[in-house]
């Protein structure tokens, strides 16, 4: 009985009868053998597996000594987070079994750069701002010539054009041209195709199908087929568009004036090229010169030479196809012009033109014109000093500018016509009847036609003189229309805002359909580098690139020259109004206001009354806003979020 389930234990490997208690012994006894085995391997492997632990930690001691030799024997292998000229960190000595810290500055420099040179730009911007020795070591031009070769390659076989580093490593970063059709339902703008070779972007100028894109380093690129109309009308860009290198060595272009593109036939490109020198003498002597492209196809069709002592800088067009007026601007100041006719460009014939200096510098010998600006029938110049001059051709957009023919002489009309300004005038836009000017305190000053509001002044009443937007300072870009304008602005925190008054009609104000009578804030999501803008009557373009080396020329005004501002007193004084301009204003408001006979028509006027204001776009949105959600309340609709027709 007491042998019974031994058998059976026994009897589990091989059944055979007679030897169950020999059989189930051995069965036992391979049993344990095998038991004893599997054990065995299992402490081999973990033998094994804490050789291979401890081959990994004598390969981390040999290393050891390699590191030290940067740190020193005593300081172990922790690097420290914080500045390295700041001290040890604290807490440092309490933390023991972790080694002294590691300072970044005991690496070689050459390692350090390398390091930093993989981060994006955007980074290396920031770690700079840590503390002097990053600052320093960010700052550096090991590091910008690394980051220019990672984004632009190319730039190698440049590199005594393009440097400095830092500069072009940031204008290459930055570079984009963004587009937005009007009418769409997109609110963003899109980037289109960049070329690889482009050093930046200085100028842009697009025309009826493509666009042409200057770089920093002179070369003109010409887009191909950039923008494509859809099946429901709308202009967006192609994706497959190519771009094509037109010329190198130019220094400006300028095609036709007017804001239509359709007119915009020939492309005239301001450019240096050698020159053969006198006959019978292998010397060759570089020159300035004017090619004419046809917009098109890029092909050249014209070639005007100048005389080697003559060196330009600017050039832009004045007046019609067939009396094409061509000024240029010397580097000593000086405005030259040619007509010609271009009707006959490409007619394969050469003929002589005659150069002569125009009377804005004839008669005014000791002025210094910086820059030019120009639409079909006038011209306005801004001497080194911040001095404007005019030029008007026509007597309908001189009295739309002036508001009088009095002094317009149809016989002279080159005759230039100075502009009273209280300051230095910094840059202008110029449209077909209208201007705006931006001094040197950043302010904005709005002179012409103001039919459909495009002074931004909130009315509608013409400026005969420069007349100033108080609500608006220190713009990034200022751009004039047929019958709206465009600002630029930037805000405390460096992000970018694009305002428009005018005629919406089109989309040409998106957000504001109807238009506004003063500069509102558009539905536009601007690049953060946007430094300048373009609209046509299809789409809006903005140019983004940022130039380390160009920063606004921007003075703050002196407290004596601040017309309205509150003066600091201990009682109840209020803001200085002279003359109780203000407050008049305000008693005529409030009775507009108790004139309407609806609550509907109130807060219409209310709104039209806001727009009047000299208030700061975000506080007329504000106000724009509330009185929409009043109105609605009021109309029994919910509260919905405002719609940008609103």
């Amino acid at each position: 009985m007491g042998e019974g389930p031994r058998r059976q234990r026994g009897l589990r490997g091989s059944p055979s009868p007679g030897r169950g208690h020999g059989v189930g012994k051995a069965a036992g006894t391979k049993a344990r053998e095998l038991s004893t085995r599997g054990q065995g391997a299992r402490r081999d492997e973990g033998r094994s597996g804490g050789g291979a632990v401890r081959m990994v930690r004598r390969s981390r001691r040999r290393k050891l000594p390699k590191v030290t030799r940067l740190c020193g024997p005593e300081e172990g292998l922790r690097v420290k987070r914080s500045c390295p000229s700041c001290g040890p960190e604290p807490g440092g000595e309490e933390k023991k079994g972790r080694g002294n810290p590691v300072s970044v500055q005991l690496f070689p420099p050459e390692l350090v750069e390398h390091i930093i040179s993989f981060l994006p730009v955007r980074d290396v911007v920031s770690l700079g701002q840590t503390c002097h020795y990053f600052h320093k070591v960010c700052d550096s031009e090991g590091v910008w010539r690394r980051i220019c070769h990672r984004l632009s390659p190319r730039l190698r076989e440049r590199s005594s054009v393009v440097q400095p580093w830092k500069r072009a490593a940031i204008l290459n970063y930055t570079k984009g041209l963004y587009f937005q059709a009007f009418g769409g339902r997109h609110r963003c703008l899109s980037k289109s195709v960049a070329p690889v070779l482009a050093h930046g972007y200085r100028r842009f100028l697009p025309t009826k199908d493509h666009v042409f894109i200057l770089d920093y380093t002179g070369t003109l690129f010409f887009l191909k087929n950039a923008l494509v109309s859809s099946t429901l009308g709308q202009v967006q860009w192609k994706r497959a568009c190519r771009y094509v290198v037109l010329c190198r060595g130019a220094k400006d272009f300028a095609s036709d004036p007017r804001g239509d593109t359709v007119y915009r036939k020939y492309l005239y490109v301001l450019a240096t090229r050698e020159q053969p020198g006198v006959v019978g003498t292998t010397h060759i002597r570089s020159g300035d010169c004017v090619e004419v492209y046809l917009q098109s196809s890029g092909q050249r069709v014209f070639r005007m030479t100048f005389h080697h002592s003559m060196s330009f800088k600017q050039i832009v067009l004045l007046g019609q196809e067939t009396q094409r007026a061509l000024l240029l601007l010397t580097e000593e100041g000086k405005v030259y012009s040619l007509v010609v006719n271009e009707t006959q460009l490409d007619q394969p014939r050469s003929y002589t033109v005659q150069l002569a200096l125009r009377k804005v510098s004839r008669c005014l010998p000791h002025l210094h014109v910086a820059c030019m600006a120009s639409n079909q029938s006038s011209a306005l110049y801004i001497t080194d000093q911040g001095g404007v001059y005019f030029e008007v051709h026509t007597p309908g957009v001189y009295r739309d500018l002036f508001g009088t023919l009095q002094a317009f002489d149809p016989m002279d009309q080159q005759m230039p016509l100075a502009l009273s300004l209280p300051a230095k005038v910094l840059f202008c836009a110029l449209g077909y009847n209208h201007l705006g000017l931006v001094d040197e305190f950043g302010r904005i000053f709005m002179q012409g036609n103001n039919r459909y509001g495009q002074l931004g002044t909130g009315d509608k009443m013409d400026r005969g003189e420069p007349t100033q937007v108080h609500y608006l300072q220190r713009p990034v870009a200022l751009w004039c229309g047929l019958n709206h304008s465009l600002v630029l602005s930037q805000g405390s925190d460096f992000s970018k805002e694009l305002l428009g008054c005018g005629c919406g009609a089109g989309g040409r104000l998106p957000g504001w359909p109807k238009g506004s009578a003063s500069f509102v804030k558009l539905h536009i999501k601007v690049p953060l580098c946007a430094c300048s803008l373009c609209s046509t009557r299809e789409c809006l373009y903005v140019l983004s690139s940022h130039d380390i080396e160009h920063h606004p020329a921007y003075r703050d005004l002196p407290a004596s020259r601040v017309a309205g501002t509150p003066e600091p007193s201990l009682g109840a004084g209020a803001a200085q109004d002279p003359g109780g301009a203000v407050a008049q204003a305000c008693e005529q408001y409030l009775s507009q206001i108790h004139s309407c006979p609806t609550f509907q028509d109130r807060v219409e006027k209310m709104k039209e009354i806001v727009g009047w204001m000299p208030l700061m776009a975000a506080q007329k949105d504000f106000f724009w806003e509330a009185l929409d959600m009043l109105q609605r309340a009021a109309g029994g609709v919910g509260p919905g979020p405002p719609t940008p027709d609103s």
